[in-house]
């Protein structure tokens, strides 16, 4: 994803600039500072403007949200509180939606769950989400 596909334009044409990277909050950032993305695993991926996060999945079924409890928290109102639910299994990662207010799309497509494959975008809400697997 590019920085032109992260500008979006508003109802009277003036562009609003939107940072993803800078809503997630400090928790998953450390463990994002913390990978090493060349290793073999699963991650998401939240590119900003100025810099790429690349957060670790585990073996642990993973929150997504704005509230607090979530595992990762995305500190945007578009991103309801509980959001999306990332559930690993040997056979890869699916995707639920948490009954979110602004759905959880997979590239593109509105989900109530999906199985996601290596490069798939996932919009939460206003922040573009790529799932990787090395």
């Amino acid at each position: 994803m590019t920085l032109q596909a992260l500008l979006q334009p508003t109802t009277d044409g003036i562009t609003e600039r939107f940072d993803p990277s800078e809503c997630v909050d400090e928790r998953s950032r450390r463990r994002a500072e913390e990978a090493d993305p060349l290793q073999p695993g699963r991650y998401i991926e939240v590119q900003g403007a100025e810099r790429t996060l690349t957060i670790p999945l585990g073996t642990e079924t993973l929150h997504i949200g704005r509230g607090i409890s979530a595992d990762v928290r995305l500190d945007e109102s578009s991103v309801s509180r509980r959001h999306a639910i990332l559930v690993p299994s040997e056979e890869g990662v699916r995707i639920l939606d948490d009954r979110s207010s602004n759905g959880t799309l997979v590239n593109g497509r509105r989900v109530q769950q999906a199985e996601l494959s290596n490069g798939d975008v996932v919009t939460i809400g206003r922040v573009l989400v790529r799932y990787i697997e090395v």
